[in-house]
Formats: structure tokens, sequence, C-alpha cells
């Protein structure tokens, strides 16, 4: 299998129904990992991947109470990238619920994140910030309506800070931010996004980039603050490559427009590495809307 990338298209199981509870009740996991040493967010025989260890730890929770659930999330992320607001769901029969209620530290569904992070153990890297039951309707993949993403960037004019060099790109020149910000709104809208994605067979580069900025934080690293409805494969990364060429001087905003409209791959700018690039938060409807909102979502994505 290949690595999955910071794309909602990817990573729920095709076959549920969005919002359906097959096996009684639905819980909400709220997620948060350093991606570094996973090899992304789905499940690969003999690899380490986040999905992997988190359905690992279920299995021991639930080993004596039935098949252990799987996970369906918000956004399968690719190797290296990071997560601080991931959200998945699974689905638990009465009995799984239950033996979380006897639990000896407190039950109920709250106490399955306590039990998750007790058994990765306190230095891991991955936590789930929250358990909890999930309204009528939830699907964590379906139900979103947007998911944000923050991209950092330290070039040469930002300091080097080797403690956050995990989750930060070291750029060997001074970039241009406020160019950068620019083109980062010129491409705002709903458009074909083709020439930011990786093809995929069966998926749709279409999509709405609702916010797109970039700014220097309070210590001078640049910050790119990117959401949209849904990401195709690579998207995020093309974005912040292409944006970067600008502020190079490499690429002006005209001729960045006109390679978004051109529909076509293009080697004018790079896509840059995974380990800049955090899933900060998911947004969702408000609780009535979520069963009609993953209908919704899911008969799109199937046209």
């Amino acid at each position: 299998m290949s690595r999955e990338v910071e794309c909602a298209e990817d990573g729920a199981d095709e076959r549920a129904e969005p919002g359906a509870q097959p096996h009684g009740i639905r819980l909400r996991l709220d997620v948060a990992y350093d991606g570094t040493d996973f090899h992304g967010w789905g499940r690969q025989p003999g690899l380490r991947t986040v999905q992997g260890v988190l359905e690992g730890a279920l299995a021991t929770v639930f080993g004596r109470h039935g098949d252990p659930p799987a996970l369906t999330v918000a956004g399968r992320t690719d190797a290296g990238v990071h997560a601080l607001g991931q959200v998945a769901h699974l689905d638990v029969s009465d009995a799984q619920l239950a033996s979380l209620t006897r639990s000896r530290q407190g039950g109920g569904a709250d106490s399955l994140a306590r039990r998750l992070n007790g058994i990765a153990g306190l230095d891991t890297d991955v936590w789930v910030a929250r358990s909890s039951i999930a309204p009528p309707g939830f699907d964590a993949r379906f139900s979103a309506v947007w998911r944000r993403y923050e991209y950092r960037v330290a070039d040469t004019k930002s300091p080097r800070n080797p403690l956050e060099r995990r989750g930060t790109l070291w750029f060997p020149d001074e970039l241009d931010a406020d160019a950068m910000h620019d083109a980062a709104q010129a491409l705002l809208g709903l458009h074909d996004w083709t020439s930011f994605c990786k093809a995929r067979e069966g998926s749709t580069s279409i999509r709405t980039l609702q916010e797109f900025d970039w700014e220097r934080d309070d210590r001078g690293v640049l910050v790119a603050h990117v959401k949209a409805d849904a990401f195709c494969h690579s998207m995020v990364r093309a974005l912040v490559g292409a944006t970067i060429t600008v502020g190079q001087g490499r690429l002006s905003v005209a001729r960045l427009l006109a390679i978004r409209d051109e529909q076509e791959r293009t080697s004018e700018f790079t896509v840059v590495p995974a380990k800049g690039l955090t899933l900060v938060e998911v947004g969702y409807p408000d609780d009535a809307e979520l069963a009609a909102r993953a209908v919704q979502t899911r008969a799109r994505r199937e046209v």
C-alpha cells in the first residue's frame, strides 16, 4: 500500500453507511500525534502506523468482549505529518461499553482515552485527548465540513530551534512573507486542483479552498494556515511549495493562477516535505445536521 497523505478522501470504510451505528454505540476519539516515526495514519502490514497502534490498544481494552473495533478517521495523514486535532470514531457493542463502566479506574466512554493512553505509556508520540459518546448521525469522515492545517517554515530570517525540527521545515533562503500571503489569498475559492494533487483513480480534485494565508509568528517563523472542505492527495504540501516559490521570487502570482487553471502537474514548484505539516482541527456541523451532512458528502464522493 502506498503512503497516504493529508487527504480527507481516504480513510473510511466505503462499505459502512455514514452515520450508521451497526454495533450499538458510536464513540468519538480526539487524537494528537507526532507523525515523524509513523508510516502515516492507515494500517499497513509490517509498518508502524497511527491507526495500527490505536487499534492494537483497542484490542487490548476490548479483547475479552468480542471483536476489537476498527477506526474511521476524519483525514488520513501521510508519513511524517502530525496532528493536534485529528478525529476518529469507532462502534462498540453494549458489552464493550459496559466493560469500560466496570473498570476499576472508573468507567464510561470518557475512560477509554485514559485506558488507551495508559497502554501507550507516558512517553508516547500518540495521545488520545478525549473519548466520548458521539451524537446520533456522527461520522468522523463524512460528517466533517472542513479541515484546517498549518505548515511551519523557518527560513534564514527565522530562528532555527532544534527542539522544533520535527515539526518545522528549515528552508535555506529568505522568503518574502507578504508575497506568499498575497499568492495564497489569490488562490481561494472553488476550483479544480488537479495541478496541485497527485492523481488517484476514481477521486475528484474539485475542492473549496476556504482559507489560505501566511504570517510570521512572534519568533519570526513562517506559518501557513490552510482550510478547505477537504483536500485531495498532496494538495496542502503542493500549495505550500508553490507559494514558497513565489516567496523566493521565482514564480509570479499570475503564473501561479495560470498553473491552477491549466489543471496539469508542473515542475515549476516543489511539493514540500511532510514534516512541517500539522492537522490542527476538523469542523463539524450542529448535531442535528450530522447525518444529513454524512449522506451528502458520501454521495458527492461516489459521483
